[in-house]
């Protein structure tokens, strides 16, 4: 098996060293004769999009002349016309992989430093009479510190300075184009970093007499009229798209033939069920690179790909959803679909308030696959049936979910212990000390809790229940029964132990008094709806079925059975 090298993007440093490498450079054929001046490709995080963009860049760039050694035996190089091309064009590769910061002042700084290092490195372009003295005054103005005008132009000011010095149009490279964005929605200052990128971008991309081909990467396709309003030559690729389906990612027959070198071959069906899932285009079969070079190198199976991200903008959507986001994600890590209409192009605006664009972003992400695809009529959109992605992404939402109840220091374990204690008493104590944390720890939007949608506090406690009791008991929520919908209904595997019935209520002021006349109202709609139909019908007697009302009132909670006594 050759060298498994973790984390090493450098197309050059792998090819050198004859270590582990799956040939993509059918991408390089593919890209160049699309004929596309600019093109966008979306894939999720660890999908091999640096590394490919550095294969580019050792392909195209004139710093790599005469490397062709680094292509010999790989698909591109069979192509005497590519084998002519390689090493001929001047290339700018920038990535914004590191502007990654809490203030937009900051970011800022950041990408201005990186644009001084691209300056740095083409030093020699100040050495002759190549720039005059106006020019090279502006070239030395390239600093940390510059004027953000000047930062907004000095990609294309390179540009042309390069093209005089090579007598070729330039090829550019952009990696990671939205982390910058993201993180500027996370910390708040989206307006100003969409505005400096659009006007960087509008300078690289738009009527630029000096640009051969540019190609961006991200994990997103963000709107247009966020930062590509005027951009009128951009080729957008996302994971629905059908070009570059194989380009990112490993397929089937690349992961089993690694396994195959590695001596691994038994274990094929455990890596397909841990790592497979992701679709790009109709491709049903790709696998995430990250987490298959990393089983290779340990044996053993993880959660690695998974766990190579915060998953900060994700948690922080899914915390703050509406109840039917909530629920959706209940039938999701219950390995059930969903079907919904998508907008690949990301408005960050409306990610608070749109489940569309929440679902849209987990997508992109990787969290979620296509299953399947409708097809538009006059009345519908297009309606995509889409699952979580794996074995690997499921465990990383549990965790996730056990994660924001730990940080409410919720002793989740003690709640469930009570209900099988048939203890009241403990339960209202505990929900109502947890009412008070949690629902502040989940109102970190918009609009506090017990205001609006008081419900959503308590779709957030059923993924808990999901995330800690999924062993005993089946959960499932707002599902049809007898004659109306339940709230939660816990169904145990072992057929000796108990069922639950959960039913919320709001207070309604005008029609109740008192807690205690919600929570009766709660059992009693249990009773009248028949709620228990569905537990009886899959042969759990009656007698072995507990009822719960939860009656609450902004954050007062009180608990009751219809066989327990209630307790404040």
């Amino acid at each position: 098996m050759r060298t498994v090298s973790i984390g090493n993007d450098g197309f050059d440093t792998l090819r050198e060293k004859n270590c582990f490498y799956v040939d993509k450079t059918d991408f390089i054929r593919e890209w160049w004769e699309s004929e596309d001046r600019v093109t966008m490709i979306a894939r999720p995080r660890r999908f091999g999009k640096t590394l490919n963009m550095n294969m580019l860049e050792c392909f195209f760039s004139v710093q790599y002349a005469g490397r062709g050694d680094l292509f010999e035996g790989l698909s591109v190089w069979k192509d005497e016309a590519y084998r002519m091309m390689q090493g001929t064009y001047p290339v700018i590769f920038l990535t914004f992989a590191d502007v990654k910061s809490n203030t937009y002042e900051a970011a800022v700084t950041r990408m201005k430093q990186n644009l001084t290092d691209l300056y740095n490195r083409n030093e020699f372009l100040l050495e002759g009479n190549l720039l005059n003295e106006k020019e090279k005054l502006q070239y030395d103005m390239v600093r940390p510190d510059m004027k953000n005008e000047d930062a907004e132009i000095a990609v294309r000011a390179m540009m042309g300075y390069l093209n005089r010095y090579y007598g070729k149009k330039v090829v550019i490279l952009l990696d990671e184009y939205d982390t910058p964005l993201q993180e500027a929605y996370i910390g708040g200052y989206w307006k100003e970093m969409s505005s400096f990128i659009r006007g960087m971008f509008h300078a690289i991309f738009k009527t630029n007499p000096y640009l051969e081909r540019a190609i961006m990467t991200g994990i997103t396709r963000v709107s247009k009229e966020s930062i590509f309003s005027d951009l009128n030559n951009l080729q957008v690729v996302t994971t629905t798209s059908e070009p570059y389906a194989a380009a990112f990612g490993f397929t089937e027959d690349e992961v089993f033939a690694a396994l195959d070198e590695a001596g691994m071959s038994d274990r094929k069906e455990q890596v397909k069920a841990w790592y497979d899932g992701f679709t790009f285009g109709k491709r049903r079969d790709i696998y995430n690179p990250w987490s298959i070079t990393k089983f290779l190198d340990s044996k053993r199976f993880e959660a690695y790909w998974a766990n190579t991200s915060s998953n900060t903008l994700v948690s922080k959507l899914i915390q703050e959803s509406a109840p039917d986001v909530k629920t959706a994600m209940e039938d999701l890590l219950e390995c059930r679909s969903i079907d919904t209409t998508i907008d690949e192009e990301i408005i960050f605006e409306q990610l608070e308030d749109n489940s569309e664009a929440i679902w849209s972003l987990l997508l992109a992400s990787g969290y979620l696959r296509v299953e399947a695809v409708s097809e538009a009529s006059e009345e519908e959109d297009v309606c995509y049936r889409l699952a979580l992605t794996n074995l690997e992404v499921r465990k990383e939402f549990r965790r996730m979910v056990k994660g924001w109840f730990k940080k409410a220091s919720a002793r989740y374990n003690d709640f469930i212990k009570a209900l099988l204690a048939n203890n009241a008493g403990y339960m209202n104590q505990y929900m109502n000390r947890m009412s008070q944390t949690v629902f502040s720890f989940f109102d970190t939007g918009k609009h506090p809790s017990e205001q609006t949608e008081p419900e959503r506090f308590y779709h957030g406690f059923v993924l808990g229940l999901i995330a800690d009791s999924k062993i005993d008991y089946i959960i499932t929520s707002n599902r049809e029964s007898g004659f109306g919908r339940y709230d939660v209904v816990m169904e145990p595997n072992d057929r000796k132990k108990d069922a639950f019935v959960f039913e919320f209520k709001v207070k309604d002021p005008e029609a109740e008094d008192t807690l205690e006349d919600t929570l009766k109202s709660a059992l009693s709609q249990i009773e009248d709806k028949n709620y228990d139909a569905v537990l009886t019908a899959r042969g759990i007697p009656k007698e072995r079925i507990r009822h719960y009302g939860f009656a609450f009132e902004g954050k007062r909670v009180l608990i009751g059975s219809s066989d327990v006594p209630h307790h404040r």
